[in-house]
């Protein structure tokens, strides 16, 4: 087991691991217990009931963050002709297919967000093995491969704060909600469009309650567990 700096465990100690939280508790907590000397990122773990080994126990799906996340989205999208053009035109910071392609296969990544027009899947596809594990693969089950006319909104939504959650091999899901210095208020109403988002992704082979458990934390602190019931609730309450 790793060991944890003193910094880490004086922080740990202040979270009470005998109950859980509100949402709201949970996020003035961890901005009180914070000891990092840069903006950490805040994300939502949650522990699932599903089986990741049958397809209708799969989880995945995006969400449009609110209040965003907090830094610069970098979005590439694989596009020729006309689609380029608009593409361009919509504030892609690039855009190419060929040579963007022979990039990425001589390990260039730098970037955050990757699009695709249906007519390049073909020549993008083969980038798989690469953007595949990074979570960069161009996907239309994740709204990633879109129509010429749909690349604005696409690309529009990425830098806003669009966020992809995929159920991973232990039935977990990890989803950022934004930087810990964001409000209170605008990292509650991020964390209601995701738990909403996660509700009404729930796939058909769920029986009864599928979200075990949930825990916010940040990239340097301790985990806080949340009161499920009321997580739950939050989508209604930030709405009123």
């Amino acid at each position: 087991m790793a060991r944890r700096g003193k910094k880490y465990l004086m922080a740990r100690q202040r979270v009470d691991r005998t109950r859980t939280y509100t949402p709201q508790e949970a996020i003035e907590l961890l901005k009180e217990i914070s000891y990092a000397r840069f903006d950490e990122t805040v994300e939502l773990h949650v522990r699932t009931s599903l089986d990741p080994r049958h397809a209708d126990q799969q989880l995945r799906g995006t969400v449009v963050l609110p209040h965003g996340l907090g830094r610069q989205v970098r979005v590439l999208v694989f596009a020729e002709g006309e689609a380029a053009r608009i593409a361009q035109e919509a504030g892609a910071d690039y855009v190419g297919s060929d040579e963007l392609i022979r990039r990425i296969e001589g390990g260039w990544v730098d970037f955050d967000v990757a699009l695709a027009t249906r007519d390049v899947m073909s020549k993008v596809s083969r980038l798989g093995r690469i953007l595949g594990p990074r979570g960069l693969m161009p996907n239309p089950r994740a709204g990633t491969v879109v129509e010429p006319e749909d690349l604005p909104r696409a690309i529009r939504d990425a830098k806003q704060g669009r966020v992809e959650f995929r159920l991973d091999r232990t039935a977990l899901l990890h989803v950022p909600i934004g930087k810990l210095s964001f409000p209170t208020q605008a990292l509650l109403e991020n964390l209601a469009a995701v738990v909403e988002a996660i509700q009404q992704a729930k796939p058909s082979g769920a029986k009864g309650q599928f979200l075990r458990a949930m825990t916010l934390t940040t990239t340097m602190g301790p985990g806080v567990k949340l009161d499920i019931s009321a997580t739950l609730s939050l989508p209604q309450a930030v709405a009123v």
